[in-house]
């Protein structure tokens, strides 16, 4: 595993949209782990098709870029 340690300095609100970020990505990484957990069978293309729904289900998700859902979404 690679680690990397830095120090960013930046304002008051870009540290909000940082933590809104880790938080959304969060959400969505439980959501996807739930779904896995309760369903047998589960593919990276259901998890990618999920993102997808969790976007349109809930607006927060759907400020987050496709490809950091899916990223988050599709590892396990």
């Amino acid at each position: 595993m690679i680690v990397l340690e830095f120090k960013a300095y930046g304002k008051q609100k870009q540290y909000f949209a940082i933590d809104e970020a880790i938080c959304t990505a969060q959400f969505i990484r439980n959501k996807c782990l739930r779904y896995w957990m309760d369903n047998k069978g589960v593919n990276k293309a259901n998890l990618s098709a999920l993102c997808a729904i969790l976007a349109k289900d809930f607006p927060f998700a759907n400020e987050l870029n496709s490809m950091a859902r899916q990223a988050e979404g599709v590892t396990k």
